[in-house]
C-alpha cells in the first residue's frame, strides 16, 4: 500500500497570522493527505529538518509579512544544504505577481495567493508528489 502524502506546513518568521495555514492544513487533512502542522515562527532551520524527520514530500510556507523573498531563499538554501532533493517547496499568502516570478525563477513551486480555492492548492500538491515521488528500492 502507497504511504500517504506528507505535507509540513509552517509559518516562518515573526508573522504571526496563522489563520490561513490552519485552514489549508484543515484542507489537506480533509483530502487525506498527512499533515505536520509546525505552527508560528518557525526558522528555516527548523522546518528544513522537520521536513527530513518526517519524510515530508512537500513544504508549504504561509506567508504575509512581506518577508517572502528572504525566507523562501534561506528555506531552498537550507535545503540544498542538507540534501532536502525531490521536495516541493510551495507556499501562500500575500505576495505579490512581480515576486511571485522572481521565486519560481529560484525553485519555488506555486504559489497561491488569498481567495484560491483550497482545492487548487490540493491538487497542486497531489499533482506534483504523484509526478516527483521518490522511488522505494
Amino acid at each position: 500500500m502507497e504511504r500517504k502524502i506528507r505535507v509540513i506546513i509552517a509559518k516562518a518568521g515573526l508573522d504571526g497570522h496563522d489563520r490561513g495555514a490552519k485552514v489549508i492544513a484543515a484542507a489537506f487533512r480533509d483530502a487525506g493527505i498527512e499533515v505536520i502542522y509546525l505552527g508560528l515562527r518557525q526558522t528555516p532551520e527548523m522546518i528544513v529538518e522537520a521536513a527530513l524527520q518526517e519524510d515530508a514530500d512537500a513544504i508549504g510556507i504561509s506567508i504575509l509579512s512581506g518577508a517572502h523573498m528572504t525566507v523562501f531563499k534561506k528555506i531552498l538554501d537550507q535545503m540544498k544544504a542538507k540534501d532536502v532533493d525531490n521536495v516541493l517547496l510551495f507556499g501562500g499568502g500575500i505576495i505579490p505577481k512581480e515576486d511571485i516570478a522572481k521565486l519560481k525563477e529560484i525553485g519555488v513551486g506555486e504559489l497561491f495567493t488569498p481567495g484560491t480555492p483550497t482545492h487548487e492548492t490540493i491538487e497542486y500538491v497531489k499533482n506534483w508528489v504523484n509526478e516527483h515521488r521518490k522511488l522505494e528500492v
